[in-house]
């Protein structure tokens, strides 16, 4: 009985390559970026340090098993007030460069 239990449970278990990536944001608060992109192009514990916690806590509930290049398309050239770019931004800019890599 335990032997066949654990049989069952092993062969649900899915095996996944997963990378995990760290970026370095340019003119914005938070001041790193880390994430994870699985071999089946899955975002996973997406991570700003700093920032505004309201938002990028609901940005990264919102893209946990997100398809990445979907992401970049719909976070990309987001702006924040005046600047030049986003945590939203930056965090496609760093997709982008890990999906090319």
């Amino acid at each position: 009985m335990y032997g066949s239990k654990v049989g069952r449970d092993y062969k649900n278990i899915e095996r996944r390559l997963i990378k995990m990536y760290e970026f370095e944001p340019k003119n914005i608060c938070a001041k790193k970026i880390t994430f994870e992109i699985s071999d089946d192009k899955k975002l996973h514990n997406v991570n700003f340090v700093g920032g505004c916690p309201g938002n990028l806590g609901a940005i990264v509930k919102l893209l946990e098993g997100a398809d990445a290049g979907n992401t970049v398309k719909l976070l990309r050239g987001n702006l924040c007030g005046s600047k030049s770019t986003s945590c939203a931004d930056q965090l496609a800019i760093a997709i982008e460069k890990a999906l090319a890599s």
